[in-house]
């Protein structure tokens, strides 16, 4: 895609902090960080989702996001990915957050707003769940 800015920092058209690089995968320090060291890891494989992304292109991202987290010493940290923009996605190619979290007002701060449960409809939404997978 011409007008992603993260493939071209794939392509190398624009510079970028990069920490680790191979085939398929590419992670760089995010340049809006939440906390120090705070880290993008995308497959080099354009997607806007994550569904758009062929499995064999994720392979490396999480090796790849528990090598920053040990690299930054982070103890408590979030890996975090968003699929659109009610989810509050910004960059429209697939990117993984690896956020440390140092201390309660560095990194993500979130919000978890938990539904009741009601254990028909759990079940209900189990079966036809189960039975797509």
């Amino acid at each position: 895609m011409s007008a992603c800015i993260f493939c071209k920092i794939i392509k190398g058209d624009i510079p970028a902090f990069k920490l680790f690089e191979s085939e398929r995968v590419l992670a760089f320090l995010d340049i809006q960080p939440l906390s120090r060291g705070h880290a993008l890891v995308i497959p080099k494989h354009h997607g806007s989702k994550l569904t758009d992304i062929p499995d064999d292109q994720l392979e490396e991202i999480l090796p790849v996001a528990k090598k920053l987290v040990l690299a930054t010493g982070a103890i408590n940290y979030n890996i975090l990915q968003n699929n659109g923009r009610l989810a509050h996605q910004e960059v429209d190619h697939v990117h993984f957050h690896m956020i440390p979290k140092p201390n309660g007002q560095e990194g993500l701060g979130i919000g978890w707003p938990a539904m009741k449960t009601d254990m028909d409809k759990l079940k209900e939404l189990f079966a036809e769940l189960k039975s797509k997978m």
